[in-house]
């Protein structure tokens, strides 16, 4: 949970400081200007809270467990555009846990993506994402599943897919599917997803 504490406010600061580059560049940017509900021109960001849920797409081991496919998920953000289409954005994801060979699985991660924007209209965009995270996972099993319990982390690739409805000139409603490779204890790097829902603020 410490560790949890350290990951979040280590990402609000991160957008805090990206929030006061972001802003810099609106302040001398003739091009951020927005036209109707239009967003994200060059120098402009946002935060974003969304939630769902997850999917573990991993194993159950050998023997007759319960295995819960996932759990509730909840995924802060910040990001910013330098062109009309692409930015980054930073992100923390807590993916819960599950029951799963006779003990528990949890997940988090912080992600760094390359983030795009179709605009489909003024008010709605298509969205996409690329990038990292630095997944941790923590597995507990029983004797004799077949899985290996322990802790592990380190970064693997992800991705994402969403659309953006803004019904505001500031906020927005975000719905969003990702793909995130973590690595787990003993078994590589096994796939974990979030369906979620939630609403952006743009600065």
């Amino acid at each position: 949970m410490k560790k949890s504490h350290r990951l979040i406010s280590g990402l609000f600061l991160a957008a805090v400081s990206l929030g006061a580059v972001v802003g810099a560049q609106a302040q001398s940017s003739e091009s951020s200007s927005r036209s109707g509900y239009g967003m994200y021109g060059p120098g402009t960001g946002y935060v974003g809270l969304n939630a769902g849920r997850s999917d573990f797409m991993v194993g159950n081991g050998v023997g007759i467990f319960n295995h819960d496919q996932g759990d509730t998920a909840y995924n802060i953000y910040a990001g910013g555009y330098f062109s009309n289409n692409f930015g980054v954005e930073i992100g923390y994801t807590d993916f819960g846990s599950v029951n799963r060979a006779g003990g528990r699985t949890k997940a988090d991660g912080l992600n760094l993506s390359l983030v795009g924007k179709l605009p489909v209209s003024n008010m709605f965009n298509l969205l996409g994402k690329i990038g990292a995270t630095y997944g941790r996972t923590d597995v507990s099993s029983a004797a004799g599943s077949g899985v290996t319990a322990g802790t592990e982390n380190g970064f693997d690739w992800s991705y994402g897919v969403g659309a953006e409805y803004s019904f505001t000139p500031k906020w927005s409603a975000v719905v969003q599917y990702d793909e995130h490779y973590l690595k787990f204890p003993g078994s590589g790097r096994d796939r974990v997803s979030a369906a979620t829902l939630g609403v952006r603020y743009g600065f």
